[in-house]
């Protein structure tokens, strides 16, 4: 879209809050027309919308469902616009998957829970993130370094759980409704429904569908996908005085179109294969249940049984290159849990996890080589016991130790430990140390690397990846010139002993899955700054340093596509007793290396050594009424894009071509509008 169009878009936006504004006002004047009482807008304490819990032993920082609504969040992907922890990217320029890196590693090193279910595993992990719908969840832990080992032996990096709205939580009507100058559109609406005192259910609904295909650098092929998705979900809950059960169905579905468009442009198909296009179709459906009977109160003393269950079919192409594959996961968890005195806790347990990829693939492009099959199954049985002392939260010390047996690769002992010190209210520091390990799944979690013309060269050694995690930092918490400060200051360190490798460093024609065979580690420094300026503005400022490094063979170096610096400022302005909400986000990306260059026929290399430090500027204002809540908004307003994303563009069934070298924004600015309805009845 030009930039006129866009600054028009963003006029338009303006004028339509502005006049939201005077309509408010008018209607504030006007006690007929709305009758505004003291009870709903009162304000007794300012609640920040992301806060570390103190009162955990480990490092987990809370996102709540006020901080979602400070961007368009449309799914979990864009739920971390304004937290400086979590890194989110695309993974290519052909497919639109979202990759998340938290401390400085990928998104594979991040166990993802669903409400403390795992997810999301193999085939899912490309394009998860786009899976949950932003206007369903509830809330956001993301917990740094090796978490507890009550959810398993795999986080490494730390694990962030997702919490979607309950039906239990209110008798509540909410729709959600959203379109940006992209001409994509998205609707989502929840109903919650009180059957009795003790049950409830909840409908949730999600649809998507993006309207016009976009190549602004006129390259010929999609600057994104055109994406199709719908999500239903059922659950159930039930609260009785000593039996609590939950559970529920999903069912997504999603299409992905990308490649090559004639729309606009003089694009000559190949004579033999035409246009390259690429398609990812997902079909998938999941279950769950959690069960748990409360047989001490007082002591919190509880026996619980949580299960779950996954299907996922997904079909692409990236060109004449295929993959397809039928998964199926299968987990459950019996677990004990009491507190001993005041002090003591225990939690004990049994875990099963199953999974069974069938996999069908085609790694080049000649359409007469038949797909190869590929099967993949895992079955892990496991046991664990956590102790955690707490002496009135000065004292947290929660320590576990869970023994694994894998199918595949044997027995597996995982030792964690966390502990957190708060000697005084304004101090507290922590440290963690722990072991995790993880089966890669070759194809299944890189798929986008099909979106190139590299020769994918897999090795018959890869191992099941081991690596140690530690970690410390510290807070301070108080108040500077009668207001609100919290500041933070962390450092850890990832050492891999075995680690999958994914080389597209050493040969720009290939790409080598492979067992590390040197070092490899990751090590970030983030500190973060957040202060109440005003009663109604907050600020927030963070830094983040992080230097990871990996041996593929010839001595270390720096990962590519890493970059090793990067700054994050928030602003929130919420005046009015909370009938407006401002938002500013900016955030200053530093320079990274890129993977080694080929060569040109006219000798120069293929893209530059190194990539640009750039910045993003997000921005929201968001008028709230009695029910009705009206934003507008704009993402990326710096408008920086990466220049020619796709290598070898003019010619996508060669050698030469590469839709993966990713490092900032595919798109220049965007603005878009949305609604959001709340009814509770009580």
């Amino acid at each position: 879209m030009e930039k006129s169009a866009i600054i028009s878009l963003f006029l338009i936006c303006l004028l339509t809050c502005q006049a939201t504004y005077a309509q408010g006002l008018q209607m504030a004047e006007d006690a007929d027309s709305v009758d505004y009482t003291l009870d709903e807008f009162q304000v007794v304490q300012r609640s920040s919308g992301t806060r570390h819990l103190r009162g955990l032993a480990s490092n987990t920082q809370l996102i709540t469902a006020k901080e979602l609504t400070r961007a368009a969040c449309c799914n979990l992907g864009e739920s971390f616009t304004t937290n400086p922890s979590v890194d989110v990217s695309y993974n290519d320029a052909a497919t639109g998957a979202r990759q998340i890196k938290l401390l400085g590693l990928s998104g594979a090193y991040v166990q993802m829970m669903t409400e403390n279910l795992p997810n999301f595993r193999g085939s899912a992990l490309p394009y998860g993130l786009s899976f949950i719908p932003g206007p369903w969840i509830q809330s956001i832990s993301v917990s740094k370094g090796a978490s507890s080992v009550k959810n398993g032996y795999e986080s490494i990096t730390g694990q962030i759980n997702i919490e979607l709205k309950k039906p239990q939580a209110d008798r509540e009507t909410a729709v959600n409704a959203y379109v940006d100058s992209n001409i994509k559109a998205e609707v989502n609406a929840n109903v919650n429904t009180r059957l009795s005192p003790e049950w409830s259910t909840g409908l949730l609904v999600h649809g998507e569908n993006s309207f016009k295909q976009h190549d602004t650098d006129g390259d010929g092929f999609m600057d994104m996908p055109e994406v199709r998705q719908v999500a239903l979900m059922n659950r159930w809950a039930r609260l009785g005085s000593r039996y609590v059960f939950q559970g529920g169905i999903k069912y997504l579905f999603e299409e992905r179109k990308g490649g090559q468009t004639m729309h606009g442009h003089h694009v000559v198909p190949d004579a033999e294969n035409g246009l390259y296009t690429t398609g990812v179709r997902t079909n998938r459906a999941e279950v769950f249940t959690k069960n748990a009977y409360i047989f001490d109160k007082e002591n919190e003393g509880n026996v619980a049984l949580m299960a779950n269950g996954s299907y996922n079919a997904l079909r692409s192409h990236y060109g004449n290159k295929l993959y397809d594959v039928n998964q199926t996961n299968v987990y459950a968890q019996l677990m004990f849990e009491r507190k001993y005195g005041d002090y003591h806790a225990l939690s004990t347990g049994l875990s099963f996890n199953y999974d069974n990829f069938h996999q069908s693939m085609r790694l080049v492009h000649d359409s007469g080589v038949s797909p190869v099959s590929a099967p993949e199954h895992e079955a892990v049985t496991g046991t664990y016991a956590q102790y955690t002392l707490n002496l009135d939260t000065k004292l947290l010390v929660m320590g576990g130790l869970r023994y694994d047996y894998s199918s595949l690769w044997g027995g597996m002992i995982t030792p964690r430990v966390h502990v957190r010190w708060t000697p005084l209210s304004l101090l507290s520091a922590h440290a963690s140390a722990g072991r995790g390990y993880r089966t890669p799944h070759v194809m299944a979690e890189n798929t986008y690397l099909l979106a190139s013309g590299r020769n994918i060269i897999i090795s018959p050694d890869v191992q099941q990846e081991e690596a140690l995690n530690t970690g410390a930092g510290f807070g301070l918490k108080g108040e500077v010139f009668g207001r609100s400060l919290n500041f933070e200051a962390e450092y850890y360190y990832t050492r891999f002993s075995h680690q999958l490798l994914v080389d597209i460093d050493s040969d720009p024609t290939a790409v080598y899955f492979k067992d590390l065979k040197g070092k490899s580690y990751s090590q970030t420094v983030q500190i973060q700054l957040d202060y109440d300026i005003l009663d109604d503005l907050n600020f927030l400022a963070a830094y983040r340093f992080t230097d990871v490094k990996v041996d593929y063979g010839q001595g270390l170096v720096q990962k590519p596509l890493t970059s090793r610096n990067k700054a994050l400022f928030t602003l929130s302005y919420s005046p009015m007793m909370g009938i407006w909400q401002m938002d500013v986000t900016c955030s200053i990306n530093g320079t990274g290396r890129m993977p080694t260059a080929g060569i040109n026929s006219d000798g120069t290399p293929t893209w530059p050594s190194r990539y640009p430090t750039y910045a993003q500027l997000n921005a929201q204002v968001t008028r709230n009424f009695k029910h009705w809540a009206v934003y507008v908004g704009g993402e990326n307003l710096t408008g920086y894009r990466q220049k020619s994303p796709i290598i070898g563009a003019e010619n996508p069934w060669g050698t030469g071509f590469d839709a993966t070298m990713i490092y900032a924004p595919l798109h220049g600015a965007m603005v878009y509008a949305g609604f959001r309805y709340t009814l509770t009845r009580y």
